[in-house]
């Protein structure tokens, strides 16, 4: 399976493995089964036994333990008697929860001397395997949706938050030793200590006093570059020469890359095959071997931590390592330097947690007043879901748009200094994200990428729900690798988001003189875009976008249409009527046994074949509307018939294709412009 991004020489191979996953420390445990006498579990990857006797064993397996020390001794010896050569062994409550699942992954080299990239098949290697001794952490597995709450409310706070042990107690690393690491980072050698400015026109429309960490202004365009060569710089001389690894489809790679310029040591970066061209180029400029593994990001991280072991480089993560948090850490210490004056809060985007972390462990230590706020997509909140749990969380969904903090569990350390030190975590959508790239823009014609616009958005929103004024607040502005394509999006929702237009919907008689009717009732007010299309004889149904300053203007808009007997619905905060319906103007029709759903397909060649090989022709396909969203994935809205009996085997379908999907049939949007009767 070839990326769109380069050519492919040689065979092209999708291994399939059958493999256990343990649902509750979310790991690809193992391949190649073998029968125990509690049952069938697998080997070359690690066991789990829940008796230590063996049946019908295999020659070189390896398996984890989590009992007393005296108890794995005792477990070890009892498989070693029957000629297994065991490391270690799992048992008790820990041998819960696994299941056999089936991975196929395609793997491609695209090495940094080679013009196009080539195709090496392999088998999928396993996870990390925990150290000795170590037990994997239980994840609990939660819907985005299950937390949300009101654009800029502080909220994931809750009496679990605080419950767990301290930072220093589970992790051996108290926020006062952060201090000292940050100190100590020797992130200068390559990144610069960014500006902080003062935004002069957004703290006039906001009232409060916005200031911008430019981290965009990076030599890489982002902050990542200091935890990465922090965390380098560190390593002994021995370990440099035999090289690092790291797995990243983004700002972490190119961060990596020229850490490792700079330290005069070998570099291979694993990326996922749907990885843009311009992105790997990027990396591979810098010097480093670019190793396409993996349709998700999962594949490409385990390609990375496998090849780490057989080649002893050393894993370079990207949040959840004491020396990357210190490095990221150092914002906060520049911040602390540059306004020593009054300082409400600072806001940081939190992914897996490194930065925010780095920066807690910093200000609460010398600048405790000063409130650390994280700030989430509304789809991707691993991080306010694990604060509100007091645990660690795994989404089983994550939205992709802001495709630099789209991370399903948050760093372990990180989490552990989160819980102790952030005073809370702000939610914002899409549409807020988009109007807070524009407000970069028009102050300081720079691009930010949605997650770098991501801690800017949420600092709007809080400032506007507390009714923050004069008071100083700081929003980092994470990174500018923003994508090309991306921008059309960005344009399209950008004034939605800002609320400076709504998109509406309105019903009117379908006669003649209506329309213009219609458009005496709108009267001054900006149209900015205009559906219609005829549906019936008794009534019209127009779909449209109109240009707002203020709520009350929206609000004496719809009045005026209402009493007019024009009902009108506001569908600004609908995404399948903004990034699907508004095309789909063509009237209404009825379908017998249709189902709608939205699928997220990956932006890589084939992706439509593979689901149409799923689904067709079994099942009829009565619409199908495609939405590029750049890399992170193509939106796409489909409608098949399938019969009442046949909609569970349809479910078994989706989730064997792989493509996050959502169920829309009851979306109100759809009912009203689609579907008839």
């Amino acid at each position: 399976m070839a990326s769109r991004s380069c050519a492919l020489v040689g065979p092209a191979a999708a291994v399939e493995s059958s493999v256990y996953f343990h649902q509750t420390s979310n790991r690809l445990l193992a391949q190649n089964t073998v029968s125990f006498s509690g049952g069938k579990y697998g080997t070359s990857g690690c066991e789990f036994l829940r008796s230590a006797s063996v049946e019908n064993s295999q020659q070189g397996s390896t398996v984890l333990f989590s009992q007393s020390q005296e108890r794995r001794k005792q477990r070890k010896n009892q498989v070693r008697a029957v000629g297994l050569d065991i490391s270690s062994v799992l048992v008790g409550k820990d041998a819960e929860n696994a299941k056999p699942v089936v991975v196929s992954t395609p793997y491609a080299v695209a090495s940094s001397d080679a013009a196009a990239a080539v195709v090496e098949p392999s088998a999928p290697p396993p996870d990390a395997v925990p150290k000795p001794g170590e037990v994997p952490q239980e994840l609990l597995y939660v819907m985005p949706g299950s937390l949300q709450y009101e654009a800029g409310y502080l909220g994931g706070i809750s009496e679990n938050t605080r419950s767990g042990e301290t930072a220093a107690a589970a992790t051996g690393m108290s926020p006062i030793s952060y201090l000292t690491r940050i100190l100590a980072s020797k992130v200068y050698d390559v990144a610069i200590e960014t500006p902080l400015e003062l935004a002069p026109k957004l703290s006039e429309k906001i009232g409060a006093q916005i200031h911008l960490k430019r981290e965009d202004m990076q030599p890489v365009f982002s902050f990542k570059l200091r935890g990465a060569y922090n965390m380098m710089a560190k390593l002994p001389q021995e370990q440099l020469d035999r090289g690092v690894i790291c797995s990243s489809a983004g700002n972490h790679a190119q961060g990596v890359a020229l850490a490792a310029r700079r330290l005069k040591c070998d570099a291979v970066i694993a990326m996922p095959v749907t990885t843009p061209e311009i992105k790997w180029q990027s990396v591979k400029r810098l010097g480093a071997t670019v190793v396409l593994v993996g349709d998700a990001y999962d594949e490409t991280q385990a390609y990375a931590k496998q090849r780490s072991i057989d080649e002893g480089r050393v894993f370079v993560p990207p949040f959840d390592n004491t020396e990357v948090i210190a490095g990221q850490g150092t914002v906060g210490m520049e911040i602390v330097r540059q306004h020593p004056g009054p300082l409400h809060a600072v806001f940081v985007p939190v992914g897996g947690g490194g930065l925010i972390a780095g920066i807690a462990a910093y200000m609460k230590q010398v600048r405790p007043e000063v409130k650390i706020i994280g700030v989430e997509p509304t789809d991707a909140n691993a991080m306010a879901l694990s604060l509100h749990h007091g645990r660690r969380v795994s989404l089983q969904q994550v939205g992709g748009f802001a495709d630099g903090v789209a991370v399903k569990v948050v760093g372990e350390e990180t989490f552990q200094l989160c819980r102790e030190l952030l005073d809370g975590v702000v939610l914002v959508n899409r549409d807020a994200i988009c109007a807070a790239i524009k407000d970069m823009f028009e102050e300081t014609r720079s691009i930010l990428e949605p997650a770098g616009a991501l801690a800017l958005a949420g600092a709007k929103a809080y400032c506007q729900y507390y009714g923050i004024k004069d008071e100083a607040v700081v929003a980092i502005a994470s990174g500018a690798n923003m994508n090309f394509d991306r921008l059309r999006i960005v344009t399209e929702l950008a004034d939605v988001g800002a609320r400076k237009e709504a998109v509406l919907l309105t019903f009117m008689p379908e006669e003649r003189g209506s329309f213009k009717r219609f458009m005496e009732m709108v009267g001054p007010i900006n149209v900015t875009e205009f559906k219609y299309r005829y549906t019936s004889e008794e009534q019209a149904i127009v779909l449209y976008s109109v240009g707002l300053h203020k709520e009350e203007e929206l609000l004496a808009f719809k009045k005026r249409m209402e009493a007019a007997q024009m009902r009108t619905m506001d569908m600004t905060n609908n995404d399948l009527a903004k990034d699907h319906l508004r095309h789909l103007m063509g009237g209404q029709t009825k379908i017998e046994h249709e189902l709608l759903y939205r699928f997220v397909f990956p932006e890589r060649p084939g992706a439509l074949m593979q689901f149409l090989e799923v689904f067709s022709p079994q099942w009829n396909i009565t619409l199908f509307h495609y939405r590029s969203q750049g890399e992170t994935g193509a939106n796409v809205l489909v409608g098949l018939q399938v019969v009442k009996e046949d909609e569970q085997e349809f479910i078994q379908c989706a989730d064997r294709l792989g493509y996050e999907y959502q169920d829309e049939r009851s979306n109100e949007a759809f009912r009203l412009i689609m579907r008839y009767g």
